[in-house]
């Protein structure tokens, strides 16, 4: 006679959700009455909310088919765990970039390398596969490397240094079936970085300065191979021709290619979104302030005191490379001595006029698209700029039309008149704040944004001293459907360099989750859809770059400049590697063939049928 149990499951629930989550997993293996009231879809609810701290009116993942596996899912698949430290650079590594397949990725340092790695190998360890050295080339580091998209060629931007103590930058593209050199790029300045097009043609800068304080940076699309088939086939062509004001230049250049299908890998039209434009009758981005959620709480002393020893260090360091956000700027200061402030005001109302004497007119369909193009995939070039100094505080775009894709055609671009000597942005989104990284969603519907704010209502009298900038770097989230800004993150991670020696830090986003660098010495990893920091990943000096795999977002990779690469997997994956495989059992024909035979009849036996 079997008895009933001695708690009814209301009162166990109870219990339960006064208890730990790992508390609640241990009593579930008492017996079969804990373990059933232990899987509650509420209890686990209740959990997810208050473990991981996420607001109540935040929804749970659509593709989550419970809230048991969700809480598994962010605590199990998080790539937090180090399995493997890569020591082949000898010097500070700067970026991170995988091939699409996620069967290569390459590393650039101040070593002046570009080095492949293999991530394939059976025994689950990364390979050296392949390094170029960039010297004999008289670079004197590289700092950025990209995939073309059929992954046959690596572009790879550096530092090339000229005579006379001179710096501008340089792209070059290595073949990676036999890694012989196919092109070199003039790259001015050199934090444009470049960046792919499509599989055979990539984009580069130029920078023109027409005054003391004004510019024009121009775009040129190059083609990969440098093999002048015919006399009448070019392979560069103007794409943009940009007036700068107030010393502010085009950095930072990328490609979305967004499609026309409305299928977004990220939510984020929550209820409170949704309350708050119907209050204020305006668009507003749902705010996040993170505080010190990813951090120890009894360790928030001893930080603070860490952060401020590493400020003292970075702004007396002299060992950081050149900071990339203030390349180009020797022309401006050298003006600066010998021109006089009424002089530089006069220049920024006659730059002015210019710009709107002598502009096209921006591209009208990219918010009124015509019926013939509505279904059509739209590709954007994205880049960092300003218009109030010359920190970068402002994203670009501009659109790349089809018959602008290949180099065909006039090498100057399309026919234009006398009062179009420069393009017009399409739009531009201002971060009230120095800009200081940039990553795109796998599916290139959204575009993440590193920015170091500036005070609230801070006005800009003079173009070369931009506003402090706070130590908290902000995420924010830019739909590139709608051209604005939905979602901000705050106090996500810090950096300390102030707005002269304030320097890029790479992100990367999965289709899950969103990774950056920071400057004490910590990567970090937030979910898209919840916006909550999931881990710190800690290395021994600044982290400059992360990047997830394509093939497997549970696998990691941070760049330092304690000259090393550290792989990080999730805890789901290490106890996979580590478990024992299980041997084969060898069964017979006969064997097989009667269980086969009884698992038959016993299904006939279950359906009703003898």
């Amino acid at each position: 006679m079997e008895c009933g149990p001695l708690l009814p499951d209301s009162l166990v629930l109870e219990i339960f959700l006064r208890l730990p989550y790992d508390a609640v997993l241990r009593a579930g293996l008492t017996c079969r009455q804990w373990l059933a009231v232990s899987r509650d879809e509420f209890l686990w609810r209740e959990l997810f909310y208050s473990y991981y701290r996420i607001p109540r009116s935040v929804p749970r993942h659509p593709s989550a088919v419970s809230w048991y596996r969700e809480f598994k899912r962010l605590f199990d698949c998080i790539p937090c765990v180090e399995v493997q430290t890569l020591r082949e650079h000898s010097d500070q590594v700067l970026h991170l970039s995988f091939a699409h397949r996620g069967h290569r990725f390459s590393s650039c340092s101040k070593d002046c390398t570009v080095k492949l790695w293999d991530t394939e190998r059976t025994d689950g360890n990364i390979s050296l596969v392949h390094s170029s050295s960039m010297r004999p080339f008289n670079w004197g580091y590289t700092q950025f490397s990209q995939f073309n998209a059929d992954d046959t060629l690596l572009l790879v931007s550096g530092v090339y240094l000229g005579p006379h103590h001179s710096s501008s930058g340089e792209i070059a593209v290595i073949s990676l079936e036999n890694y012989t050199l196919l092109s070199r790029v003039r790259n001015k300045p050199y934090d444009v970085f470049g960046c792919w097009l499509n599989e055979t043609h990539l984009i580069s800068g130029n920078l023109h300065w027409i005054g003391n304080m004004m510019s024009c940076s121009v775009l040129w699309l190059n083609k990969a191979f440098q093999d002048v088939e015919s006399e009448n086939v070019n392979v560069v062509k103007r794409l943009f021709k940009i007036q700068n004001i107030n010393a502010s230049t085009i950095r930072t250049v990328m490609v979305a290619h967004c499609r026309r299908h409305d299928n977004p890998d990220l939510l984020l039209d929550y209820e409170a979104q949704s309350q708050a434009r119907r209050q204020k009758g305006q668009h507003q981005p749902l705010l996040f302030d993170l505080g010190s959620s990813c951090s120890e709480e009894e360790d928030e002393e001893v930080e603070c005191e860490e952060h401020q020893r590493e400020a003292r260090y970075h702004s007396l360091s002299s060992a950081r490379f050149a900071q990339p956000t203030i390349s180009g700027l020797d022309h401006v200061i050298q003006s600066r001595k010998n021109v006089g402030v009424r002089e530089l005001e006069i220049e920024s109302q006659v730059a002015q006029m210019m710009g709107r004497a002598y502009t096209k007119a921006p591209d009208t369909s990219l918010f009124e698209p015509n019926v013939s193009d509505e279904g059509d995939d739209k590709t954007y070039l994205l880049f960092t700029t300003g218009s109030l100094t010359y920190s970068p505080h402002q994203i670009g775009i501009k659109r790349i039309k089809p018959d602008q894709m290949t180099t065909c055609g006039p090498v100057l671009g399309e026919e234009r008149n006398s009062d179009e000597f420069f393009d017009s942005l399409d739009h531009v989104i201002d971060i009230h704040g120095h800009i200081i990284g940039m990553g795109l969603s796998p599916d290139h519907r959204y575009l993440y944004v590193n920015s170091r704010a500036w005070p609230a209502g801070c006005v800009i009298s003079d173009p070369m001293s931009p506003p402090p900038i706070a130590e908290e770097i902000d995420l924010h989230v830019i739909d590139l459907k709608s051209l604005r800004e939905e979602r901000r993150s705050l106090r996500a991670h810090r950096a300390f360099t102030p707005n002269d020696e304030c320097f890029f830090i790479f992100l990367d986003v999965s289709r899950d989750f969103v990774a950056s660098g920071a400057e004490d010495k910590h990567g970090y990893i937030w979910d898209r859809h919840y916006n909550i920091c999931l881990a710190r990943l800690a290395h021994d000096d600044v982290v400059n770059s992360v990047g997830f795999s394509p093939a497997d977002q549970e696998l990691l990779l941070t760049a330092s400049d304690d000259s090393t690469i550290k792989v990080w997997r999730s805890p789901r994956m290490v106890r996979l590697a580590q478990a024992p495989a299980r041997p084969l059992k060898p069964r017979s024909f006969l064997s097989s063939w009667l269980s086969r035979s009884k698992n038959s009849t016993s299904a006939s036996s279950v359906n009703g049928k003898p």
